[in-house]
């Protein structure tokens, strides 16, 4: 039941149309505390149009509605400029514990998105260049976002836009012909293709030949010189193949792996596009779209040697995948810094009168810190993914042989605890925000945390298991006023996907399972669950809906929720 629309509806109806009631939908608050309410209609903007205080105006509208009052609500209350509405408690938590019944982890959905296309820009490490932290945060958010979007109705599809194209890969067959070997790479791909890249530079700077060299064969791969091609394919299969490696410890799947090369072909018909549309300026030798207009400046699309750049190969890639995918939306889930540059784009697309350009978006993030600095690729010293997560799966089984030696299955869960608290570490914080690395910090199980959560939703198991619920048997009886903020939280879950959506902010889910973790943490320390009384079944079914949504809310944060810890 949409309680804030009923409420919209009564306000409305007790207005006489001064406002409609999705004018009133829009401005209905959560009220502090519980005890002002459960929701609040503010009275200021009326002032004006009925010509009389906002106080005065509540306690007359306070008054009126006393005689519209729902079953699913208890009383209309006048505080200050608010008139507050207060719930009927059994009602809401009968109608709450049906819906979660019949919903179990569908409760939630939304149809926002009519299974209409999201495009998601995420990852895109470069090849031959270890998947540092660096990659974390684009992965994570970029699959968070698919899954709250299709929990609201949107197909998604999710674009690893590989770095695997560019001079680099001239200057790795050079050191590769030079210096490298077949069994090397293929006993440690990332490191060896590192070192190698390495090794070049570190030559290059007493033999700047090298540089020529690197650039020669370069030159034969963009020409198809079928040894250089043999080469660059067979880099990218390995690299891909120690990646996936960590997309699987993660649980990541893409839908395309189409990166920078793919779109070498599809590069010279924008440019005859833009040249048709005679948006193509000449500057200085360089061909460049002006974007005066948009207070911009020049967006760059071929430099004064004629190599196109990525704003050329992101403009290709926008309307590949337009033609392809047919998208509403297009997400590029993309650092911060990137920010003029989709700008640009989004920009350079309007000019050329594509009408979904309105859909492109730039999903922006801040920096990963380490001791307040960005984690940086320093030369031949990066800080590894791959590395991160498997300390992280390490002291998750170090604590769990601490604290609970004789579980079962430890290995899995140490994997789902470790991997979730790194994910969970992420995306809780606001993804504008920098974030300061820590690994201790990321696996208390006190706090902030995504062990936090999980370990309360194994309480939660064990309470079921040890209560020997076997589900709703139709009897709902409960006082529910200690339980109250459990239900309060969890009428708060679809709203939160709603919100998500709108902000493009998984945090906002991260958040919300916080909330109810902690709320329903208080309920366990001041509520005997398991006492054998009339209430016990009603109790229990209230433990489970929480088990059911926490568990749905870290799923669509792209995190596992073992059973027991």
């Amino acid at each position: 039941m949409d309680y804030v629309k009923l409420y919209a509806e009564v306000l409305a109806a007790g207005l006489e149309g001064v406002l409609t009631s999705s004018e009133i939908e829009r401005i209905i608050e959560k009220p502090k505390f519980l005890n002002q309410g459960d929701l609040a209609f503010p009275c200021f903007q009326l002032a004006k149009t009925m010509r009389k205080p906002p106080v005065e105006i509540a306690k007359e509208l306070s008054a009126r509605l006393q005689s519209s009052i729902d079953d699913s609500m208890e009383r209309f209350e006048a505080a200050g400029g608010y008139v507050n509405v207060f719930l009927n408690k059994p009602k809401v938590t009968k109608e709450l514990f049906i819906e979660i019944g019949q919903k179990k982890n569908h409760y939630g959905d939304l149809d926002l998105g009519e299974n209409q296309i999201v495009t998601i820009d995420l990852s895109s490490p470069n090849i031959a260049k270890p998947f540092s932290m660096g990659h974390l945060r684009s992965t994570v958010i970029g699959n968070s976002l698919s899954l709250i979007y299709e929990k609201a109705g949107y197909k998604t599809v999710k674009i690893n836009h590989l770095g695997d194209w560019g001079t680099q890969f001239g200057k790795l067959i050079t050191a590769y012909k030079l210096w490298g070997t077949e069994e090397k790479v293929k006993k440690n791909p990332i490191q060896e293709l590192l070192a190698l890249y390495i090794e070049f530079h570190d030559e290059a700077e007493s033999q700047p030949e090298l540089e020529q060299e690197g650039r020669n064969w370069f030159r034969r791969l963009e020409n198809g010189d079928a040894e250089a091609l043999e080469l660059w394919k067979w880099f990218k299969d390995e690299s891909l193949k120690e990646f996936k490696k960590i997309y699987d410890l993660m649980g990541i799947e893409f839908d395309s792996y189409a990166g920078e090369a793919f779109y070498n072909d599809k590069m010279d018909s924008i440019v005859e596009m833009l040249k048709d549309k005679e948006l193509l300026i000449d500057s200085d030798g360089a061909q460049v779209v002006s974007l005066e207009g948009h207070e911009l400046p020049p967006c760059l699309i071929k430099k004064s040697d004629g190599a196109t750049l990525y704003a050329t190969r992101d403009l290709a890639a926008a309307k590949y995948r337009f033609e392809e995918y047919l998208f509403l939306k297009s997400l590029y889930v993309v650092g911060n810094e990137q920010s003029l540059h989709f700008k640009q784009l989004k920009a350079v697309l309007g000019k050329m009168e594509f009408p979904w350009a309105d859909g492109i978006i730039h999903v922006p993030f801040g920096m990963m810190l380490k001791d307040g600095k960005k984690m940086s690729t320093r030369k031949g010293k990066v800080v590894l993914l791959e590395d991160v997560l498997n300390d992280s799966i390490q002291l998750a089984e170090k604590n769990i042989e601490e604290k609970n030696p004789y579980l079962e299955n430890k290995a899995e869960i140490a994997k789902m605890v470790g991997t979730g608290a790194i994910v969970f570490h992420d995306l809780k914080n606001f993804r504008m925000n920098d974030i300061e690395f820590s690994l201790e910090e990321m696996l208390k199980v006190e706090g902030e945390t995504g062990p936090y959560v999980q370990y309360t939703n194994a309480r939660a198991q064990s309470l079921l298991k040890k209560g020997g619920y076997e589900g709703a048997n139709g009897d709902f009886k409960m006082a529910a006023i200690a339980e109250w903020p459990v239900i309060t939280e969890l009428q708060n879950f679809p709203e939160t996907i709603k919100r998500a959506i709108d902000k493009n902010d998984p945090s906002l889910i991260a958040k919300y399972v916080l909330d109810l973790s902690q709320a329903f943490n208080k309920y366990y320390g001041e509520v005997r669950i398991l006492e054998e009384n009339a209430e016990k079944n009603a109790r229990l079914l209230l433990v489970h809906c929480v088990s059911t949504v926490l568990e749905e809310g870290l799923r669509i944060l792209g995190i596992k929720a073992p059973k027991e810890m």
